[in-house]
């Protein structure tokens, strides 16, 4: 029965343990994935400030220049892209350059999130998965005086720290639940080799002593309570040897009078 409580106790203590471990990696991981949204959000909306002059005056080509600048230089960026107002993409870093309008251009739209609302200017975030992890799709809609030219998309590659230890959550959580198991087995031999093997000692030595054999000592280097049970149980049995002896003695002596009485008479 004591066996299947500690068993029990021991289970409870590490799915808590491991539920308490995969909550605090997965909130670090959440948070440094907010992290890299509001980096794309900042971002988008300053590449939105500088480029949205440029499309009004149709400066497609500084577009292109600027945008080139800032997708080579910043690392965490995946892909940018340019649509006008009716979603049609004009242009798009690493995809293409600028095409021409034609009846014989297949023109490609850009897929908009379903609340995306281009007037009110907010920033709007989207997220898909890759191979790679997952990429934060961020819309900026491109307003110069109050006139809505079109939407830029800037995609933000993952946190690479996020991604390395999108599978240490799992690993770190199945090593906590066997951490505990370990320690509690490890701690069931470590109380098996320093209690057990006293206390069958002395079952011996209260056995040997019930039959008589006073001279049964128990010689163990134990420390704490243990150590001074070991040595009470010492001392009473060379109290016992004692007064075997005494009574020893004792009858011999009475035995020696009982002879010289019988002797007399």
């Amino acid at each position: 029965m004591q066996t299947r409580l500690m068993a029990m106790a021991t289970l409870v203590v590490s799915l808590i343990m491991s539920t308490l471990t995969f909550w605090a990696v997965n909130s670090i991981q959440q948070d440094a994935r907010l992290q890299d949204t509001r980096f794309g959000q900042d971002l988008g909306l300053l590449i939105a400030a500088n480029v949205a002059p440029l499309v009004e005056d149709k400066k497609y080509d500084e577009v292109s220049e600027f945008s080139r600048k800032f997708y080579n230089r910043t690392s965490s960026i995946r892909y940018m892209m340019y649509a006008d107002q009716e979603g049609g993409i004009y242009y798009g870093i690493p995809f293409s350059e600028f095409q021409s309008k034609s009846s014989l251009t297949l023109q490609r739209r850009i897929r908009l999130p379903e609340n995306y609302a281009p007037q009110s200017g907010a920033v709007m975030v989207r997220q898909h998965q890759t191979p790679d992890g997952e990429v934060a799709d961020i819309f900026v809609p491109l307003i110069q005086n109050d006139r809505y030219l079109g939407v830029m998309a800037l995609g933000i590659n993952p946190n690479p720290t996020v991604v390395t230890s999108s599978g240490l959550t799992r690993d770190v959580t199945i090593a906590v639940f066997i951490a505990i198991w370990v320690m509690v087995i490890l701690g069931a031999v470590f109380n098996a080799l320093t209690i057990t093997r006293p206390i069958k000692e002395l079952v011996v030595g209260v056995k040997n002593i019930a039959s008589g054999n006073f001279k049964q000592r128990v010689d163990l280097p134990f420390g704490g309570e243990l150590g001074e049970l070991i040595s009470s149980f010492n001392e009473m049995a060379e109290r016992l040897k004692s007064y075997e002896e005494q009574n020893i003695e004792e009858m011999t002596a009475e035995k020696a009078k009982l002879e010289t009485l019988v002797s007399t008479i």
